[in-house]
């Protein structure tokens, strides 16, 4: 009949809802907890000399060993270029590569896409500027005889050492 005065009971919700709403917590703790763990500061890494089996080499951060690493890539494109193996043009350019590779792992900063400019613009440490307007680009793109690499590993070697 319509119009009737009976009382009707509350719509019951199904347990289901409570699963999901406790899913939906557990996950977002859960990704909390994974940004948290990835963004941590990385701890310093003990090297062991495989060699001799037993005592580990003294502590080295990671940072110093990516710079040791760095150092001994721009030795080896030096040697290349003294060897005739490279040109001075593209002695030059490996520099540049290295570099701005090394500055990308060091410090995140995306210098191997980023032009001359670019680098200016986000204020970065001035021998990094000055080895890529000195040293890198009149020798990569400028027509006529390339910048002697030995100066631009020598600048190379400067930024690795100095990049803070």
């Amino acid at each position: 009949m319509p119009g009737s005065d009976d009382l009707y009971p509350p719509a019951q919700y199904s347990g289901w809802w409570m699963l999901l709403a406790f899913g939906i917590i557990v996950l977002l703790v859960a990704a909390a907890w994974i940004v948290i763990a990835l963004t941590r500061p990385r701890r310093s890494v003990t090297v062991y000399d495989p060699a001799s089996g037993a005592q580990p080499l003294q502590t080295m951060d990671v940072l110093s060993q990516l710079r040791l690493e760095y150092l001994e890539r721009i030795g080896l494109i030096e040697q290349d270029y003294r060897d005739r193996r490279l040109s001075a043009r593209n002695a030059n350019y490996e520099l540049s590569k290295v570099v701005r590779t090394f500055v990308n792992e060091y410090s995140g900063l995306e210098a191997p896409v980023l032009a001359l400019d670019d680098l200016v613009a986000r204020g970065v440490h001035p021998a990094l500027i000055d080895a890529i307007g000195r040293h890198y680009y009149p020798s990569i793109f400028r027509q006529g005889p390339a910048i002697d690499p030995i100066a631009g590993a020598e600048a190379a070697r400067t930024v690795v050492r100095t990049w803070h």
